[in-house]
């Protein structure tokens, strides 16, 4: 069984209807005993960085997202949900994420050509061993929505690029940690493929 952690910032319903369209099993929720349960944890967001971690402390769902993570059940943090797995981010100064992986969320440098929020489908450069996007295809696209972004400490965990104006961090895996700045559940096949390879992995 797959919990969707609900902490009134999350893209939910999408994210539901994506593990469902799978005929997986999930279950949105914040009760921590079924978050503790379950098999693998998802972590969605859409909103601001210190609002988002207010909530998870609110509803001890930090201290969950943590004893799931050192437990080593697969974890995926989605956009805003991938954010919060780091340090701490330029949109919310003072406000420490929950620290689990090493880097900074910076804001998407101001460049002529260049929107901000970043909206739309950008392609990926995918790193070999990339467990996430098994099957897929050189450079596929995916659905983006956001204003900062990361910069991991370490490269070695990051398993997908983008360009927007600057190189973005796109996803990130670490032992039992997956993360997508993007919304796999926004982007068609592709999006699908990466959550079915989330689902299959042990």
């Amino acid at each position: 069984m797959i919990a969707i952690i609900d902490y009134n910032a999350g893209n939910l319903k999408s994210v539901e209807k994506a593990f469902v369209s799978l005929k997986e099993e999930c279950v949105v929720t914040r009760d921590l005993n079924t978050i503790l349960s379950a098999d693998k944890v998802v972590l969605p967001g859409v909103g601001a960085f210190g609002k988002a971690m207010a909530q998870l402390k609110k509803y001890e769902l930090d201290k969950a997202i943590k004893d799931v993570v050192q437990e080593g059940k697969p974890f995926l943090g989605i956009c805003l949900g991938l954010q919060l797995l780091f340090e701490g981010s330029e949109e919310s100064s003072g406000v420490e994420g929950l620290d689990i992986l090493d880097g900074q969320i910076i804001r998407i440098p101001s460049k002529e050509g260049i929107k901000i929020p970043h909206i739309g489908w950008n392609s990926l450069d995918i790193a070999k061993d990339a467990r996430l996007f098994k099957g897929l295809g050189v450079n596929p696209y995916v659905y983006f929505v956001h204003s900062y972004y990361l910069k991991a400490k370490d490269e070695s965990i990051v398993k997908a690029t983008t360009d927007y104006g600057v190189n973005i961090h796109a996803s990130v895996e670490k032992d039992n940690v997956f993360a997508c700045q993007f919304h796999p559940e926004k982007s068609s096949s592709v999006g699908l493929k990466i959550l079915e390879n989330f689902c299959n992995i042990q």
